[in-house]
């Protein structure tokens, strides 16, 4: 499914500098694994003018898990099929380092890796409030543990 970064747009920007002061997501780092480019791209732009930090960007499921495992990533934004492969792996090493990430699918839940399909996920085509609401779940669902 494609996105373009219309897709991604907002009708509710980020004005109210008083609530985006206190907005959780606000400085956290961010690894976007999504092998599409348009998306990934208008992903990175979209999600950096709410204030969060692109820690890194992977388009393939090695490149993901290598970047999972680094201490500068808080969240992850994980598409589920990455090309022909699963994105097992790559939530198996945020799992492990206790790194909150949410899901990305055309597929709906069934698509979800078995071991995590309490996550947060939602389905392309998304809106960033969408993205942004799962994200903020997650982190505070993470943050109670």
């Amino acid at each position: 499914m494609s996105v373009s970064s219309s897709d991604l747009t907002s009708s509710v920007a980020p004005s109210d500098d008083t609530k985006r002061a206190s907005d959780p997501l606000l400085g956290r780092r961010l690894l976007i694994v999504e092998d599409d480019p348009y998306i990934a791209l208008a992903l990175e732009e979209t999600l950096s003018e709410f204030g969060l930090i692109i820690a890194g960007m992977a388009r393939s499921v090695e490149q993901a898990v290598r970047l999972s495992r680094e201490d500068g990533v808080d969240l992850a934004l994980l598409d589920v099929n990455i090309g022909h492969e699963k994105i097992d792996p790559v939530a198996d090493a945020l799992a492990a380092r206790g790194c909150p990430f949410i899901f990305t699918t055309g597929c709906g839940r069934a698509g979800l890796p078995e071991a995590y399909l309490e996550h947060a996920m939602v389905e392309k085509p998304f809106y960033v409030e969408e993205i942004l609401a799962a994200l903020r779940s997650e982190l505070a669902r993470a943050e109670d543990r």
